[in-house]
């Protein structure tokens, strides 16, 4: 298909409103960060003249002409498989709560500018509202790219602001599965050093040490962290848990669990160090990506006030690899 051009007249609702979002609503088949992104890159006209800022102020009867270019816009998982839409588990007028494949990226990044969770969102629904940073419609929380689970989308702005105080008033319970090496000492127990950024990268995180704790708290580096992790089966070399995280820092679940010589299958990010005592066997199912994902999320609806609770099956990368390490079990 040829490249073309649309043309469409600014309708009266988005009167005083965003370039951008205007154009989101007369083009679905372009994400919203897809279609700034062609803002950007001088593919848009305003009365004829191009312009280059997404949040450019349109009023009512001005007339919009956007380059449609061929390029298709696609998201894949671990698989490679193409992500088309979202799996909605659960959506109503004010919310959407979704299973997320590994591999599917949140919002847009430096690194992704576009086929993300929010993009599909608005390819879905329409124009959402942002009140966690601009590029981000839609979102409340954030899942890892690599994994997998239970997450909720916001419709509307009083959802969306609604969810966020949930979060930070820590009344969201979130649950996660994990496969980790070696088997925990107790059937449960709290994880709860202070997380940082890493000294040697800034894309890390880490547990800091005991004896700098106080003072890299008071001084705003570390934050308090807190993991409630249950173990559900072991193995020979490996157990399946419930991790169920207090707080909600960066990479928490995978930081704590590598601090506490646990950690996550397959994270070649925060792995065991040196050899495992007991290394995975050559013939086990191996992942793409860390063997994590959001089971669970229970919380209030942001509208009635109603509990509710979301699960997310075992994706079957976990589930294969889970009738392995039964199997071995004798």
């Amino acid at each position: 298909m040829a490249d073309t051009t649309k043309t469409f007249a600014i309708d009266e609702r988005f009167n005083g409103g965003r370039l951008d979002v205007a154009l989101a609503d007369a083009v679905t088949t372009w994400s919203r960060s897809r279609l700034q992104k062609a803002i950007k890159g001088g593919a848009v006209t305003l009365d004829g003249v191009p312009v280059k800022r997404p949040n450019t102020s349109v009023q009512t009867g001005q007339t919009v002409a956007i380059l449609l270019d061929d390029e298709r816009e696609t998201s894949t998982d671990t698989d490679g498989r193409m992500i088309a839409d979202l799996n909605v588990i659960y959506e109503d007028d004010d919310i959407s709560v979704i299973d997320k494949p590994a591999g599917l990226v949140t919002h847009p990044n430096p690194r992704q500018i576009s086929g993300t969770v929010s993009d599909l969102a608005v390819k879905r629904y329409g124009p959402l509202p942002e009140v966690q940073g601009e590029n981000r419609p839609g979102v409340v929380h954030r899942l890892d790219r690599l994994t997998s689970g239970v997450m909720i989308l916001g419709r509307t702005e009083a959802a969306l602001e609604n969810l966020k105080a949930q979060f930070q008033a820590r009344t969201v319970q979130k649950t996660y599965n994990a496969i980790i090496h070696n088997v925990p000492r107790f059937d449960s127990e709290w994880l709860t050093g202070a997380i940082a950024t890493s000294t040697q990268s800034p894309d890390r995180m880490r547990v800091v040490p005991e004896h700098m704790r106080e003072d890299l708290l008071e001084e705003g580096v570390a934050r308090t962290a807190e993991t409630l992790i249950e173990t559900l089966e072991t193995f020979v070399f490996a157990s399946f848990i419930a991790a169920k995280p207090k707080t909600g820092r960066t990479h928490q679940i995978r930081v704590h669990l590598q601090a506490a010589n646990m950690p996550i299958l397959y994270d070649r990010v925060y792995k065991i160090g040196g050899a495992p005592r007991i290394p995975i066997p050559p013939d086990a199912p191996r992942l793409e990506r860390p063997a994590l994902h959001a089971r669970r999320l229970e919380l209030d609806h942001p509208t009635t006030g109603e509990r509710m609770t979301f699960e997310a099956e075992i994706p079957e990368d976990m589930a294969s690899l889970l009738a392995y390490l039964r199997s071995r079990v004798s």
